[in-house]
């Protein structure tokens, strides 16, 4: 079974989708034009939705703008903080639900999107995903085995060292697993937020406990200067090989490892 990898950026977004239906990453590319079209007209004329750090209030059947705001509500934080993850869980979604609507043959096996390193996976085959979050060198070759009984799940990073997201917090990484990237990616706004003071792990402890409190997040890792902690249900911790400034530096090549095929 060949699988297929693609690349683009758009505007603040970079976007990475495998799959191994063309079809689907092609239907997937062609839903994130439309949702950030619609995100950003809602934006143009609610510029309070743009800079809230607090949960806002809607009137609006926009769903791009209705999920990130329900995202903001569950984690107590502002909507833009859930827009990767959100834009992330309505390609997979898009990809799922192209192969049903025009009947092709089977399911789709490999589904994953990343946005801005929010991640939505769907996937029977094992995936390796890098974790980043600076020089700590705990993390410079860690990543996850998100396997099948792994899925469907959403992975979201929040780092205050890294990255041009904003972060109240200290962590040089809050990686959140849930239910959905749109959860994932707020939540990992929330925690890393609390992760903040001179006792480095009395701050990750702090974010740690208050995993529980998000409902549909299964599990959490928390790096802050050579010290980690982990909490709930995570996949499984792997070594990743190579020279990580290096695979971010290619990370069309390398930031997911495995054999695919390039597609445009």
């Amino acid at each position: 079974m060949n699988v297929y990898k693609t690349h683009f950026t758009d505007k603040e977004s970079d976007i990475t989708i495998i799959s191994e239906s063309k079809n689907a990453i092609l239907e997937a590319k062609r839903v994130f034009y439309f949702h950030r079209k619609n995100l950003e007209k809602y934006i143009s004329i609610n510029k309070n939705f743009l800079t809230s750090f607090s949960p806002v209030r809607i009137k609006t059947n926009i769903r791009v703008v209705k999920l990130m705001a329900e995202a903001a509500k569950l984690c107590d934080v502002g909507p833009m903080a859930a827009v990767a993850g959100v834009l992330a869980d309505l390609m997979l979604e898009a990809m799922k639900f192209y192969r049903e609507e025009k009947k092709e043959l089977g399911s789709i096996k490999i589904a994953l999107v990343e946005n801005g390193g929010e991640i939505a996976i769907d996937s029977e085959k094992p995936m390796k995903v890098a974790l980043y979050a600076g020089n700590n060198e705990l993390n410079m070759n860690l990543g996850f085995l998100v396997k099948k009984n792994d899925c469907p799940i959403g992975i979201g990073t929040s780092s205050a060292t890294i990255g041009h997201a904003i972060s109240l917090g200290e962590a040089d990484a809050v990686t959140i697993f849930a239910k959905n990237a749109s959860i994932a990616d707020a939540a990992a706004t929330k925690i890393a937020n609390l992760v903040k003071g001179n006792d480095i792990e009395k701050s990750i402890k702090k974010g740690l406990d208050a995993v529980d409190d998000v409902d549909g997040v299964y599990g959490a890792f928390i790096s802050r200067a050579n010290k980690v902690g982990q909490t709930g249900k995570i996949p499984q911790l792997v070594k990743i090989e190579g020279n990580k400034n290096i695979l971010i530096k290619e990370k069309i090549d390398n930031l997911f490892p495995g054999d695919y095929e390039f597609f445009k």
